[in-house]
This record gives C-alpha cells, structure tokens and sequence, in this order.
C-alpha cells in the first residue's frame, strides 16, 4: 500500500522566519522550521523530514503531493546532473541548498517514491494542511517561540529531528566532494 503525504514550506518574508511541515491525515504530521531562512528550504526541509521520518517504511512506496514545482524538478530531473557536476548549475554556479538536497538524494536510495504536484492554496486537503502547519511554525518564530512540532508517523521509530542549520545570507563555502 502506498503512503501518501503533502509537504509544504513558508516563509515570511523571503528570507524570513520559516516553516514546513507535512501530513499524512489529521493524527500524522511534522513541522519545523527557522527564524530565518526561504520558501524553498522550507519545501526541502518538509520533503526530508517526511522521507527521515519512513524510513522505516522504505520498502512501501510513499507518493509526496508537493505544490513546488522547484522541489519536485530538484529532485526528479536537476539533481542527477548537479551531482555530475560537482554541484553546479548549467552556468556553472553552486546549487542553492545544496546540503537538504545532498541529504534528500541519500535519503531516496532505495525507496520508491513520486511526486505529484498539487497547485497551492487550491482547496486541496492535504495540501492545504500542510500549508497550515508550515505557515502555524513560520509565524510561531515570528513571535519567538517555539513551534508544535506535532505527533510524527503513527507506529513508527521516532525519528532523529532532520533540522538543517541554514542561513540564506551566509552561503557555505563550496565543497570539492
């Protein structure tokens, strides 16, 4: 049977405090987030927090409804040829948030796992939960405290916190390997 979640990511500001989340149904979610830090890491954060917290669950597919189209071009089409690269782009820059990605791709190795895009603030439900919960913790380190970070998977191992320490206006130096 295939496990289905929504990831989402927010952003106030961007950069701005942040937060992610994603959500199985009503009982099974996680979120985080950063007093500062983008959209797109946290639309990462959401997809490697998610694929962390099965991994126990690896050999059932898990189908990921995502409304960025950045997260799911990342992973299904960019990162081959990124990694190929040594992490460049085309125009021979660093890839932006290298370190989630780096941590996605590792977390992706024997799994069966899909993306679907949903559009965003569409009226989908799963969608629009996670995007509750991701915006709930980006607003929560607005005001300075600390996020819920919710009940996790039903049944499963819990898992170690994915937190990524990112701050957007100190890019990390490039690595060789």
């Amino acid at each position: 049977m295939t496990l289905t979640a929504a990831a989402d990511g927010s952003a106030l500001g961007n950069p701005g405090p942040a937060g992610w989340a994603w959500v199985v149904d009503a009982q099974q979610w996680r979120a985080g987030g950063w007093p500062r830090a983008t959209n797109n890491q946290g639309e990462l954060m959401a997809v490697l927090d998610l694929l962390l917290a099965t991994a126990d669950r690896a050999p059932e597919p898990l189908h990921i409804l995502c409304d960025s189209q950045y997260v799911i071009n990342s992973v299904t089409k960019w990162m081959p040829g990124w990694k190929r690269k040594g992490w460049r782009k085309a125009d021979g820059k660093p890839v932006l948030n290298r370190e989630l990605l780096e941590r996605i791709d590792a977390a992706l190795v024997g799994r069966t796992v899909t993306f679907e895009w949903v559009k965003g603030h569409a009226g989908h439900p799963l969608n629009e939960a996670a995007d509750d919960r991701a915006r709930a913790a980006a607003t929560a380190f607005q005001a300075g405290r600390a996020p819920d970070e919710g009940p996790g998977l039903a049944g499963a191992a819990t898992a170690p916190s994915a937190t990524v320490d990112v701050d957007p206006a100190e890019p990390a130096a490039p690595t060789l390997f």
